[in-house]
């Protein structure tokens, strides 16, 4: 599943194409592709085509572009989505292409930008912008003005800001792990607590910080969780230099160029390699359908 750095790396490469463009058609390859759009709504093809994109947003893995002052264009790339941008004379003939928008740039001119998944697991919707819970800005953008900066669309209200949003709180996050019980990994992967962190990169910030992913979120104290917020924003930015991480063809950027983070990777996959730091061989356990990866030696359960 792309994470928060692979989503980042596919916004930061869309803004530029995107913002300002206008939606001079769409083709609709496959309504599968469909399945999180209200038909209530209206017509997918119909509410998009003409209509003006104002940016490109992200909240944890969601990526939004406003049309408007009230909708935008929701997706999530799922397990193998991708949002590729090509020339109008690009090739049409990627069997796995769900959506294509045909787009006319003020500066670049015209332009497509294709939504493969292999899995149709991802999705694109158009859905009603609301206010933000805190009245702070939607999501992470270049742009952070316009009647839809403080706006945030319907299906994605319910997930928390990342540890990347200039407006994370910190002390509110604090807050919230002193009343839970459950073990930090799971907490970090609560995408109602903090978002877009995901498998890998918890499993790299706990191995930073000596954290066993079962230790309890509440036993942390105030230092501990400044350490882990600290060890989570260097991991993400450091994924974010190296273009996030690519296990295989399917995580890639808006030109189809693979990230290179995994090969930075301390805990994650390296079942049975030494630890980088003590050199104890490093195991991997079931977690939550998944598997957690951590050295029994540095990070042992306090």
């Amino acid at each position: 599943m792309p994470e928060l750095p692979e989503v980042e790396v596919v916004r930061s490469g869309l803004a530029p194409a995107v913002t300002g463009a206008v939606v001079v058609a769409v083709d609709m390859l496959d309504q599968r592709s469909l399945k999180r759009h209200d038909a209530v709504m209206g017509d997918f093809e119909r509410l998009v085509t003409g209509a003006r994109i104002d940016a490109a947003v992200r909240r944890g893995k969601f990526l939004w572009l406003p049309i408007g002052d009230d909708r935008a264009i929701v997706g999530h790339l799922g397990m193998s989505g991708q949002m590729l941008l090509r020339t109008p004379d690009h090739p049409g003939d990627d069997r796995h292409a769900r959506v294509r928008l045909h787009l006319d740039h003020p500066a670049h001119g015209e332009l497509r930008v294709d939504f493969v998944d292999q899995r149709i697991f991802g999705s694109l919707a158009v859905d009603r912008m609301v206010p933000t819970a805190d009245g702070g800005v939607g999501g992470f953008s270049a742009a952070t003005t316009g009647e839809w900066a403080r706006l945030i669309p319907s299906q994605v209200a319910h997930i928390a800001r990342d540890p990347l949003d200039p407006e994370f709180s910190d002390d509110a996050f604090a807050r919230q792990l002193a009343r839970r019980g459950t073990g930090i990994k799971r907490v970090l992967l609560d995408q109602g607590v903090v978002s877009g962190i995901g498998n890998i990169y918890a499993d790299e910030s706990l191995w930073a910080v000596r954290l066993h992913p079962e230790q309890s979120a509440a036993s942390l104290s105030a230092r501990r969780v400044r350490e882990m917020l600290g060890a989570v924003r260097d991991v993400l930015g450091r994924a974010l230099t190296e273009g996030g991480t690519s296990f295989d063809a399917q995580y890639v950027n808006v030109n189809g160029a693979s990230g290179y983070f995994e090969h930075s990777l301390n805990a994650y996959g390296r079942a049975g390699e030494p630890c980088p730091r003590c050199g104890t061989a490093m195991v991997r356990e079931p977690f939550m359908n998944r598997s957690s990866h951590r050295c029994p030696k540095c990070q042992r359960r306090r």
